[in-house]
């Protein structure tokens, strides 16, 4: 069996406002915050210079020397925001234009070819760098129509996820050639939100060595969704980990779809680690028995607490949790030698 790393924490909901301004700053922060790892969101030009990285192995071994010396090392690089715009229906043209540069507005077209580069760029810098995995959303065709009314037309699911492979096969091609694992975050959202909808397109991409799954337990709580049985039938897909808390709590009002309601008065909401209803001992017991190697990384995102205390108390959540695996069987003491001579007398034939 193999322990896991950790604890490590995703940047993107922290940078910003001091002391989370610069990448110095912000490692600086969280490594004495108790963190070994930082997860980058590539998509912030504070954090990284993604061109110069898939460029430049001398920028990402001075990159990686930085972080070091600011306490802490990179886990993997994040491009969620750039992987989003692979894939978008018209409906959401408009609200995913604040994802891309101005320049690229009103052009959806273009945008998703420079997201398509964005994304490209990722895995070579994931290269440069020494990682052999990289997290990503696939973005959404189908998701519209995922509660629909009228019924859907007979072959629209089909067909959306066609489109949407055909679009991911050549990057998760590229991303094979530099030696790196697409790791998508199901999510609400996404066309790949549950078991289901990974399993279609894994098909449509014809099983892809490099795609695979970034597993957050707090997306599947707010589903109704088994988290923990999840593990069962994804594990060996599963290459990626957020450790993040989530509760829900139906009433006689509202239940899963929320109401248009804000975060904070929403039945299910993310909440920071040790504040939600996720069974973490039973995640990281189970992780830990189909031999996870990679990061426990902390992704904050709380309608009620201060982030730099969710942050705090994010990096000891995860010690407590982590499992150093052990190299032998607790009754290991009480065995002998290996003798088929012994086994077949007590089986009764010799």
């Amino acid at each position: 069996m193999k322990t896991m790393k950790g604890p490590a924490i995703f940047l993107a909901q922290f940078m910003g406002d001091k002391p989370f301004d610069t990448m110095e700053n912000a490692c600086r922060w969280m490594a004495e915050a108790g963190y070994q790892g930082v997860q980058i969101p590539s998509d912030n030009p504070v954090c990284i210079d993604l061109k110069l990285a898939a460029e430049s192995k001398t920028y990402c071994d001075e990159f990686k020397g930085q972080c070091a010396e600011w306490g802490v090392e990179i886990t993997e690089l994040s491009t969620h925001i750039q992987g989003q715009l692979v894939a978008v229906h018209p409906a959401y043209d408009t609200a995913f234009d604040a994802f891309a540069p101005k320049h690229l507005h009103g052009k959806p077209d273009a945008r998703q070819a420079w997201a398509v580069e964005q994304v490209m760029f990722a895995a070579k810098a994931s290269q440069n760098l020494g990682l052999d995995r990289s997290v990503s959303f696939p973005g959404a065709l189908v998701w519209p129509y995922m509660y629909p009314w009228p019924q859907r037309p007979a072959g629209l699911v089909e067909e959306g996820f066609k489109e949407l492979a055909k679009r991911w096969r050549p990057i998760l091609d590229y991303y094979d050639e530099c030696g790196v694992d697409v790791c998508y975050e199901i999510h609400p959202g996404e066309d790949l939100h549950d078991g289901v909808t990974f399993e279609r397109f894994l098909k449509e991409v014809d099983n892809h060595p490099r795609c695979n799954i970034l597993y957050d337990p707090s997306h599947f709580i707010l589903q109704q969704l088994d988290y923990l049985s999840f593990i069962d039938h994804y594990h060996d897909r599963i290459r990626m980990f957020h450790v993040k808390d989530a509760e829900f709590r139906p009433n006689g009002k509202s239940g899963i779809y929320g109401g248009y309601q804000d975060w904070v008065d929403r039945p299910g909401r993310f909440r920071s680690l040790g504040d939600g209803q996720i069974d973490f001992k039973a995640i990281f017991s189970k992780l830990s028995g189909y031999d996870f190697d990679g990061w426990a990384v902390v992704e904050w995102e709380c309608a009620l607490k201060h982030p730099e205390d969710g942050a705090r108390e994010g990096a000891q959540f995860v010690k407590d949790h982590m499992i150093r695996v052990t190299d032998k069987a607790f009754d290991d003491f009480a065995g002998g030698d290996l003798s088929v001579e012994a086994n077949r007398k007590m089986l009764g034939l010799t």
